[in-house]
């Protein structure tokens, strides 16, 4: 993993390198870049594959306490993280949160994106999304110490698998969701951030419905992958995405939940490599 210093704070990332033709991944709330580790295994010698840990909670180094981490303020930390490794045509893929951010960008203008893929993600009134994004956002009420202790139940795999958990989220990921559960468990300071954020998401329901409004000024082609039978991100909303993004089309993925890259990361890459034969 390589660090970088941005203006919010210190992001780890992870870059393939190469001469190919840039991808960069993003990830969802209470993950980091291991999320991706299999598409990026499959991408690598083609193409230069980048991604960043954002501050969503799974993050190893905290952030300033006055750092602002609402989802806009993380989808500007996105473009200056693209502008400070002078990344351009970038392909940028996001699944679950890290497509909620994808939508921001474009409202932000996307000047360093030539593609999007949007991989069963947070969309339309579905925000905060499921019964999982539902009960993490309300345990952001808690204070930092209280939302810590309210965590430690997920230490047992039981407790994981539960739909308001990640049960609904991956059929095949415990052990990535349980490795992305430490930091919060055991450092203070990224359970300080990790509430910060889901207050943020709590104040701005309307988030991802002002983000909609956006989707037809992005021109580039648009690849929208949606796992066909996802029980937190509804698959009419998948349908609806590519129908709004002006050279958008869909693929529906059987056999995988939400998380894509990690029950279906083969098919998902292929998928990406196709999107750049068009």
């Amino acid at each position: 993993m390589e660090k970088i210093e941005l203006s919010a704070g210190t992001i780890e990332y992870e870059d393939s390198g190469g001469d190919g033709p840039v991808i960069v991944l993003l990830h969802g709330l209470l993950m980091d870049t291991s999320l991706w580790e299999e598409v990026i295994t499959d991408l690598r010698g083609h193409y230069r594959c980048v991604a960043p840990t954002l501050p969503l909670g799974a993050h190893t180094h905290p952030m300033p306490a006055d750092a602002d981490l609402s989802l806009r303020a993380i989808t500007r930390l996105v473009a200056e993280f693209l502008e400070r490794l002078d990344l351009n045509n970038v392909t940028l893929v996001g699944n679950d949160t890290g497509g909620a951010l994808v939508q921001l960008l474009i409202c932000e203008g996307a000047a360093r994106v030539d593609r999007i893929v949007l991989a069963s993600c947070d969309a339309f009134d579905n925000f905060p999304p499921g019964l999982s994004g539902k009960t993490l956002v309300l345990t952001g009420k808690l204070s930092p110490t209280m939302f810590g202790l309210f965590m430690q139940q997920l230490r047992l795999k039981p407790f994981r698998r539960l739909p308001i958990s990640f049960g609904w989220l991956t059929k095949r990921g415990d052990a990535a969701t349980a490795r992305w559960l430490k930091p919060i468990l055991h450092q203070r300071e990224i359970r300080r951030d990790a509430v910060h954020v889901l207050r943020s998401i709590s104040a701005e329901r309307n988030l991802m419905l002002e983000a909609a409004e956006c989707l037809a000024t992005f021109d580039g082609p648009a690849l929208v992958v949606w796992a066909e039978k996802d029980r937190v991100m509804p698959p009419e909303h998948g349908r609806r995405l590519a129908e709004l993004l002006p050279k958008g089309w869909l693929v529906e993925i059987p056999d995988s939940y939400t998380l894509l890259p990690l029950d279906q990361p083969a098919r998902l890459a292929q998928l990406i490599r196709e999107m750049h034969l068009q």
